[in-house]
């Protein structure tokens, strides 16, 4: 437990959300509720062996953070996660409520361990170790196997390395989904490009050997579709869309739409990992606790190369 003020909120509070949930407390000297309250958070954090972390907010030194929550009464809690207030409550609440409130918002142990693995990953990948994360990720499904962060790291990374029936098979369980996220969709249409440029012959074809059909054809989207594949394999992503806006603009329904679902895939892929804290904050807790101000997240070149390649879609489509 840390007392927090409006110096280290930023860094005790919203950035430290982004790896484990932190639950704000709003207190003052004077406040009777208060005093009851502050004994069973401080035990259950240690209860909850760091599946979150509790900060302490004297709301009468710290009015500004009050305000900016909207805070009306105390003591009132909030949940903070990846920057966001998730939920609160208010009032001196009995051990068992906040146990069902923390409990419906925070991982399980299990989670903890995924995420942990997920972390070390990263920490692995970044240091040129692609055996050894695989290897973690593959220790975080099997911990977890409906973990789908675990799952998309994991297929990415084979498709990365070129073990494309590995991913495949990794892959198989998200693609049952219903409804299907877009970020498997769209690892899907990165592997059946890649897969497309390894077995079949035209994966050795240059850009010219399709221009030289599509030239006499201008409505083979066979071919427009098979060059955009090999692009795909290539990391030629906005050459492929442009071959494939062509398909989009002359027959939007071809072959159950795989050329404008393509097309979104491959803006799936390039779209910037957004820093979680840099989300836009929403004015109100699930809880009904007002807050008040936004964050905005900067555009960046990539971004905007995504931004205007999803407007190009628009207008074919439109």
């Amino acid at each position: 437990m840390i007392d927090v003020t409006e110096e280290n909120f930023e860094s005790d509070v919203i950035a430290k959300s982004a790896k484990t949930p932190i639950l704000v407390d709003f207190w003052a000297p004077w406040c009777g509720p208060c005093k009851s309250l502050g004994p069973i958070l401080e035990k259950l954090e240690v209860d909850y062996g760091g599946r979150f972390e509790l900060v302490k907010i004297n709301s009468d030194d710290e009015q500004q953070l009050a305000a900016a929550f909207g805070i009306r009464s105390i003591p009132t809690c909030v949940l903070i996660k990846d920057g966001r207030p998730l939920d609160g409550f208010m009032g001196a609440l009995p051990e068992s409520k906040i146990k069902e409130f923390l409990d419906k918002h925070l991982p399980s142990e299990d989670d903890l361990t995924v995420q942990d693995d997920i972390a070390q990953a990263e920490e692995l990948l970044d240091a040129g170790d692609t055996d050894s994360a695989l290897a973690k990720l593959q220790e975080a499904l099997a911990v977890n196997p409906a973990n789908d962060d675990a799952r998309f790291d994991y297929v990415k990374l084979l498709i990365s390395v070129g073990e494309l029936e590995s991913a495949h098979n990794a892959l198989a369980p998200a693609l049952a989904q219903i409804p299907l996220q877009i970020r498997f969709e769209a690892l899907n249409h990165w592997l059946q490009a890649l897969t497309f440029a390894t077995t079949d012959e035209r994966g050795g074809w240059s850009p010219e050997q399709f221009d030289a059909l599509i030239e006499v054809n201008k409505r083979d989207f066979d071919a427009r579709l098979a060059k955009a594949r090999v692009l795909i394999s290539a990391g030629e992503m906005t050459q492929a869309m442009d071959e494939l806006l062509e398909i989009v603009m002359r027959d939007k329904t071809w072959q159950n739409e795989i050329a404008r679902k393509t097309y979104v895939s491959i803006l799936e892929l390039m779209s910037p990992v957004r820093n979680k804290t840099s989300d836009t904050m929403s004015n109100k807790t699930a809880g009904g606790i007002e807050l008040t101000g936004n964050s905005a997240a900067a555009a960046d070149p990539q971004a905007e190369l995504v931004s205007k390649y999803r407007r190009k879609l628009s207008m074919a489509l439109n």
